[in-house]
């Protein structure tokens, strides 16, 4: 059995390695507005959920006192 799991292994690895090999990789250009692109994102909703909470907040302070 373990002979046939380490050709299972070796047969799945060979797999993988066709498969990246078909992987259409994006261009340095596109990498970096790709990240850009993630980062202004998070940035953003970082941005719009403190601002709700402060508005949360300041409500709930205000309603108990």
């Amino acid at each position: 059995m373990a002979e046939r799991e380490r050709t299972s292994i070796w047969k799945f690895l060979r797999q993988v390695m066709a498969e990246l090999k078909r992987v259409t990789w994006p261009t340095r250009k596109e990498l970096t507005r790709y990240t850009l692109v993630v980062l202004g994102t998070v940035a953003f909703i970082s941005v719009f959920f403190a601002v709700v909470d402060l508005g949360i907040s300041s409500l709930l302070r205000l309603i108990l006192g």
